[in-house]
């Protein structure tokens, strides 16, 4: 289950958190968002695609190929590939944009396990004895307000791709041993009607930083088959026993 909370210094009074050790957590997740700024770490390291939402685009790094399994995640929680998105990176927190607040907040996921006493061992104090926010949470207040920014600005690209008719439905397949893996839901760049852009409409998407956004999804199609050789790593690691944790927020 997922419990997001704002951080409240009445409620969390006494209260801290523990990172979480490996990324069981994200054990789960076959779809992570991703946003512009990460592309480039993204692109050597997993496929990128789109997926439709509230009627606008979302792009995201596919982490798996068949529902409710990470191949990116090894059986112990370590991380198996390269990049780390940066959601992921951030758990257990995350920012909730509320209409009558002039900022979002910092939210916490009650429900993680995370929060713990402030006077258990390895714990981070939420709040300071004057009830300000503790220095590490300065820090994750940052990290989160940055991705916050980063998202704005590839929401803008990513609909300019989509006002240029840039974007399609995807029907990737993908071997997987003696299978034919098919994933549904997700979208990308067509690459020939991207090629026959007119030059006003090319320069817009130019202005829009939609460029980057396209060719980083055309390019990271090349990292489709890291999804079966990560699933068959995978399998080796259960039939062997191995694997150690590493931790997010690093």
């Amino acid at each position: 289950m997922v419990n997001i909370v704002p951080l409240d210094k009445e409620r969390h009074a006494g209260k801290g958190w523990v990172r979480p050790v490996g990324y069981n957590f994200a054990a789960g997740d076959t779809l992570v968002p991703l946003s512009g700024s990460e592309f480039a770490l993204a692109v050597p390291a997993m496929p990128i695609g789109f997926i439709e939402r509230g009627g606008h685009y979302v792009p995201v790094a596919l982490m798996g190929l068949t529902k409710d399994a990470n191949v990116f995640v090894g059986p112990t929680g370590q991380w198996l590939g390269g990049y780390v998105p940066a959601v992921l990176r951030s758990y257990p927190f995350s920012l909730l944009r509320v209409e009558a607040q002039g900022q979002p907040l910092v939210c916490i996921d009650e429900d993680s396990g995370l929060v713990v006493e402030e006077t258990a061992p390895n714990a981070e104090k939420f709040f300071d004895a004057a009830g300000n926010p503790a220095p590490t949470m300065n820090w994750v207040a940052e990290l989160l307000h940055r991705i916050e920014q980063d998202q704005t600005a590839t929401d803008l690209a990513v609909a300019a791709l989509a006002e240029a008719r840039l974007i399609r439905p995807w029907a990737l397949t993908v071997p997987m041993g003696k299978q034919q893996v098919t994933v549904n839901g997700l979208h990308q760049i067509d690459e020939a009607a991207l090629n026959r852009l007119d030059d006003a409409s090319f320069l817009k998407l130019r202005k829009t930083s939609g460029l980057p956004v396209a060719y980083a999804q055309l390019l990271s199609n090349g990292q489709i088959n890291v999804l079966a050789r990560l699933n068959l790593i995978q399998q080796q690691m259960l039939q062997q026993g191995q694997g150690s944790a590493e931790a997010p927020l690093s």
